[in-house]
């Protein structure tokens, strides 16, 4: 009986135990996400961004902003002004119906007159290229509450700076709209098939940056605005294949070493109706940006040479068309930027209103820096200087003499926003905390709303005085904190080390889950590599695919490599003439630095995935450096720089008569009999971007040496590949499959 009692306890014990181990092994399930969790993870890890749709007015006093109704659901436009703290409701979307229908109205964005009267807003947007699509513009009045119809199918449309205009491009030929007097006016008549006034064509918009092709004056008298013609571009034709006799689409796609489209630069005086040229030779060169100066009826013109390497700046008189040249500048080992895709900065000409001074952000001593020119072109001085990059410029304030700026001072691998007086005393830092501080900021500077992250932190966002005060937090994403504590989560560690050939890198990592010192894990590099990008920050880790990837036992990698921006002129311009090979040994040896310093990396599996330019070098580091890599997930990739655009190429690699065999090495497909490992290729026959003929050249060449290539080709997919919510899902998954067969699980 007491030998009964005693077996009955122990087996109480035992299934006692065995039930609390369950339920924790259940729990410790439970924080596991799935695969079809983790694409969509990202959301969830970065968290709110705070006020959306922010725009300044009334001169940086106050922002207006969009939010979601909770209750209604309703699209709601607010104003702020963070003096004051009030906070007033503008304009309520579900209170209104599309003029003439019975639709609630819907708007993509919107627009301020300067005092404030009136809304324009874009509504049906049915995108055409990566920044540019067709909309219908409405008005609203704010006193009246009235909201009308601007114009249908048009491309861009703005006010006029004293607000009572609207300028639009439609169908190639710009139009004006007097909002008093509720009366259209046409100003051109010669636009025409795959020619232009006020529109760019595909490779300017892409490779320059910008959407609209045209300008109100200060004074709201002229509209300076671009004249393109594609007649003459090569037409590139893709289709997705669809129905018996497939449709093709067909768009003007300069190559490289091809015609370029033809530009004019034009004035429009809007009550006369009177155009004028300006007398401007390109010489087979670029017009990449043009600003009115605070002179009234005078238009500064930026001219670029064709390889984009000599720069000059000229001032036009808006009515007779006759101009002077004011500066110049030539780089012989390199190219000059004037804006920057990856840093959001559209300009690196800044003309104030109120003074006859400009600003210019260039690399002329090493490093991109501020200087000041009168309007005689005479330098009057550098307003900053030191080894660190100025990465943005928010606000200029004539009257008060400061610049507001963000650099790379206290690191290339974070942001933080300046203060600087023209003549480039009083230097005041603003942002205090570590990490990658995106600035919003109104013209007068006076406040500004603070997104920022660090490895340790997730997005923060906050208000701010630049007199230094905390105004309002706007958002500490605590549910991003407590979506980490309740699931696994892999955070970002930073490192950096010394090549072989005595170059310092940055870069950053990510362990395995549950992660052993003395197992043993396969390396994958995620890149992109591309000139002037940046891959590594201290910023906060968001991505599901990746933390996917560390469940799942990988270690996942990405370096700054050369050719990267933010680490000045020398790093970033090694790679003029060259593209591929220094981006490809900063990867490689990245593998032997952490191969060699970390025994839980397996050297025998060391991977590389990347889309776009990433595409590009995953496949040429895998052929050059067939020793490292094993297996290559490579994305909608260049294979032959030959086979890309012009004003991106000829930047990068020069004129292909000046650079035939820098063309012939940095080609994909030159090194195709070096294949040793596995490759994976996806791409869209509708990439409009990177044309599938490069995969497909790529896959010739391979078999030409007798190597093998998976591919996947998605018809309908743009340069993203993916086309629909399924086959996205589907990609990474294949992406994910390909990687445990041949990496994870390799022998």
């Amino acid at each position: 009986m007491k030998r009964l009692f005693q077996t009955s306890i122990l087996t109480l014990f035992f299934l006692t135990v065995a039930s609390l181990t369950a339920e924790t092994n259940a729990q410790e399930k439970s924080r596991y996400i799935s695969f079809e969790e983790a694409l969509y993870a990202g959301g969830q890890l970065s968290g709110s961004n705070g006020p959306s749709n922010v725009v300044w007015i009334n001169d940086g006093d106050q922002y207006s902003y969009t939010q979601r109704n909770s209750e209604t659901g309703a699209s709601e436009i607010r104003s702020y002004n963070p003096a004051t703290e009030e906070d007033r409701l503008i304009f309520v979307n579900s209170d209104f119906q599309i003029p003439g229908t019975n639709e609630t109205f819907q708007y993509n964005s919107f627009q301020w007159t300067d005092d404030s009267r009136f809304i324009v807003f874009q509504s049906n947007f049915r995108p055409i290229y990566r920044r540019s699509g067709i909309s219908d513009y409405y008005y609203y009045e704010v006193e009246s509450g009235e909201l009308n119809v601007l114009v249908k199918d048009a491309m861009t449309a703005e006010l006029s700076p004293d607000g009572s205009k609207v300028g639009f491009e439609r169908e190639g030929d710009l139009f004006v709209y007097d909002l008093n007097e509720e009366k259209e006016t046409q100003l051109t008549d010669s636009g025409a098939e795959n020619f232009y006034n006020g529109r760019f064509g595909w490779v300017y918009e892409e490779e320059f940056g910008l959407a609209q092709a045209w300008s109100w004056s200060h004074d709201s008298k002229y509209i300076a605005y671009w004249q393109t013609d594609e007649r003459d571009v090569e037409l590139f034709v893709s289709t997705d294949y669809a129905g018996t006799y497939p449709e093709y689409v067909e768009i003007p796609y300069p190559k490289v070493g091809q015609d370029n489209p033809g530009i004019k630069i034009g004035t429009v005086h809007v009550e006369s109706g009177e155009n004028t040229w300006m007398d401007l030779d390109l010489k087979d060169g670029y017009v990449p940006r043009f600003y009115w100066t605070s002179k009234p009826g005078n238009l500064a013109i930026v001219w670029m040479n064709r390889p984009q390497n000599h720069l000059q700046l000229h001032f036009f008189d808006a009515s007779s068309g006759n101009g002077t040249l004011i500066m110049e500048e030539k780089n012989e080992e390199g190219w000059i930027d004037v804006f920057d895709f990856f840093a959001g900065i559209d300009h690196y000409f800044f003309f104030p209103e109120e003074v006859e001074q400009f600003f210019w952000v260039s690399e002329r001593d090493g490093f991109n820096h501020i200087y000041r020119y009168n309007y005689s072109g005479e330098l009057i001085n550098q307003v900053t200087d030191g080894n660190w990059e100025v990465t943005n410029i928010h606000a200029i304030n004539p009257s008060s003499e400061f610049i507001y700026y963000s650099s790379t001072e206290e690191s290339p691998l974070e942001r933080h926003l300046y203060s600087i007086k023209f003549d480039g005393s009083q230097k005041e830092q603003h942002t205090v905390e570590p990490g990658n501080h995106a600035i919003s900021m109104g013209d007068n500077g006076l406040f500004y709303i603070d997104r920022y992250s660090n490895i340790n932190t997730p997005r923060q966002v906050e208000l701010w005085s630049t007199a230094g005060e905390l105004l309002r937090k706007l958002e500490d994403n605590a549910t991003v904190s407590k979506y980490v504590e309740n699931k696994v989560y892999a955070p970002k560690e930073l490192f950096s080390f010394i090549t072989s050939d005595g170059q310092q890198l940055d870069g950053s990592i990510i362990k395995p889950i549950d992660f052993d010192p003395n197992s043993s894990y396969p390396l994958l590099f995620n890149i992109y590599g591309g000139p002037g990008a940046q891959g590594v920050y201290n910023s906060w880790e968001s991505s599901g695919w990746t933390q996917w990837l560390a469940q799942e036992g990988y270690v996942i990698v990405n370096v700054n490599n050369r050719g990267s921006g933010g680490y000045g002129h020398d790093f970033e311009k090694i790679v003029y003439k060259n593209l591929g090979h220094w981006e490809a040994h900063d990867f490689a040896e990245t593998a032997n630095y952490l191969i060699d310093e970390y025994d839980w990396i397996d050297g025998e599996r060391v991977g590389i995935r990347g889309h776009s330019y990433g595409g590009y070098m995953s496949s040429f580091a895998i052929l050059t450096h067939p020793n490292i890599f094993k297996v290559a997930i490579v994305g909608a990739p260049v294979t032959d720089w030959r086979l890309y655009d012009t004003i991106y190429t000829e930047r990068y690699m020069g004129l292909l008569e000046d650079n035939e065999e820098g063309y012939a090495q940095s080609a994909v497909t030159t090194h195709a009999a070096k294949l040793q490992g596995k490759i994976f290729i996806a791409h869209s026959s509708m990439d409009e971007n990177v044309h599938m003929q490069n995969t497909m050249q790529l896959v010739k060449a391979l078999t030409d040496q007798g190597k093998d290539a998976d591919l996947r080709i998605y018809p309908p997919g743009a340069h993203g590949v993916a086309y629909n919510q399924t086959s996205y899902q589907l990609l990474y998954r294949t992406y994910t499959e390909y990687l445990d067969e041949h990496l994870k699980n390799a022998e």
